[in-house]
């Protein structure tokens, strides 16, 4: 396979969001120069050689006698697989070897701020992260052969968002806590559909470098863990420096679970930045496919689920959600997602006055704690509004992760 290199040059402007273009600025973030983004293409030809390679032995040994050791192993640790073989004891080994410069007050501080986001979290995980990550074509290539549209965009950031619940719920990311298990099962559905989708006859390596590669595994870790904590400054929602801090060891340790390689696991929150700015202007090279995931994501809202007025709200959530999407994309992304161009940014501009004060509050003795309770009940809410069943972490991926045989 040749190095796959990002279409966009460094000379061209980089097609990012213009709230990541203003928190870059003001850390004083520059777009990445010729070397970087020859990196940057050079880690699109790049997988995980350790998940890689145990899911290759699942496929020679077969996943009716390999996958009940993984999900033991995953469950009660590999020191209780007897004779476990050995790729799945040298992935676990990694895994639970946990780095000496994890901080776990800091991971649990970063969890309690993620849960006081609440539904304007998941809200801009949606309609700013997601949406504006189906500017990444070569990413979306990878979601087309693994059935996105037959699937629905409402099932997919179901899963994402139950992944990232998973990640901040409360001792989530304790040694085989329910978010390290989920965040460690997300990496091995990654290695299986990065086996799969790399096997098929029309798939492009040299367009589009390997299936689910490692930059493409950062710009999605930091758009689901730090995006919503940038975007929600826009809805009011502000912290202290040591709480951006917290959100950002969190992600670094995430990370380091999911096998993101050292150079994108972010040192502090203006790292976390510089991953999210870089890997945008690497990434965002919208085609086709732009559109065609975007379009059926805007009409989801006309498929929730309301006790009460059900039509009536169905028609306000979906001008709810397009103007956050239009508010933080800005006019030139919105056109280039099919969308439209001029949206009234109301639900930010009611929200932001809530949100202010409710973040003074978190200020006060026992506020942060508050908040939390507050934001996974709203977190809970949503996701009951969004789907009438319990979102499967890896459902989307099912017909890849089932048959390996």
């Amino acid at each position: 396979m040749t190095s796959a290199i990002p279409a966009r040059h460094p000379s061209e402007p980089c097609a990012v969001p213009p709230g990541i273009r203003l928190f870059s600025l003001m850390m004083g973030l520059r777009k990445p120069d010729a070397t970087q983004f020859r990196r940057l293409g050079e880690c699109l030809t790049m997988g995980d050689p350790l998940a890689d390679r145990l899911v290759e032995w699942m496929y020679t040994v077969g996943s009716g006698s390999a996958r009940p050791l993984f999900e033991r192993a995953l469950a009660d640790g590999i020191d209780t697989v007897d004779d476990a073989p050995e790729p799945l004891r040298a992935f676990f080994d990694e895994v639970e070897a946990t780095p000496a410069w994890v901080d776990r007050d800091k991971v649990a501080l970063g969890a309690e701020v993620m849960r006081g986001g609440g539904a304007d979290g998941l809200y801009i995980a949606r309609d700013v992260a997601l949406l504006g990550g189906y500017m990444f074509a070569g990413f979306n290539q990878t979601l087309l052969r693994t059935g996105a549209l037959e699937k629905g965009s409402n099932a997919r950031f179901a899963e994402t968002a139950q992944w990232a619940l998973d990640v901040i719920t409360e001792h989530g990311l304790d040694s085989r806590g329910v978010g390290y298990r989920s965040t460690v099962h997300v990496r091995f559905i990654h290695a299986m559909v990065r086996r799969h989708v790399g096997n098929l006859p029309d798939w492009d390596a040299d367009a589009w470098g390997v299936p689910v590669n490692q930059t493409d595994m950062a710009a999605t870790l930091v758009g689901a863990l730090v995006a919503p904590i940038m975007g929600g400054v826009g809805l009011g929602k502000l912290h202290t420096p040591k709480e951006y801090e917290a959100v950002a060891h969190l992600t670094r340790y995430v990370g380091w679970l999911m096998g993101v390689q050292e150079e994108f696991l972010p040192r502090d929150f203006r790292d976390s930045i510089r991953v999210l700015f870089h890997t945008s202007c690497a990434l965002s090279t919208p085609d086709e496919t732009t559109r065609q995931l975007s379009l059926p994501m805007i009409d989801d809202p006309l498929r929730w689920h309301y006790e009460t007025l059900p039509g009536l709200r169905r028609r306000i959530a979906r001008s709810q959600h397009l103007s956050i999407t239009g508010t933080f994309l800005g006019p030139h992304a919105m056109r280039t997602l099919g969308l439209p161009a001029m949206v009234v940014p109301w639900y930010p501009l009611l929200r932001f006055p809530v949100n202010a004060v409710r973040s003074v509050a978190a200020l006060r003795r026992g506020g942060r704690a508050r908040a939390a309770v507050r934001g996974m009940a709203e977190h809970e809410k949503f996701m009951r509004t969004m789907i009438d069943s319990d979102a499967t972490i890896g459902h989307a991926a099912a017909g890849i992760t089932h048959n390996a045989a």
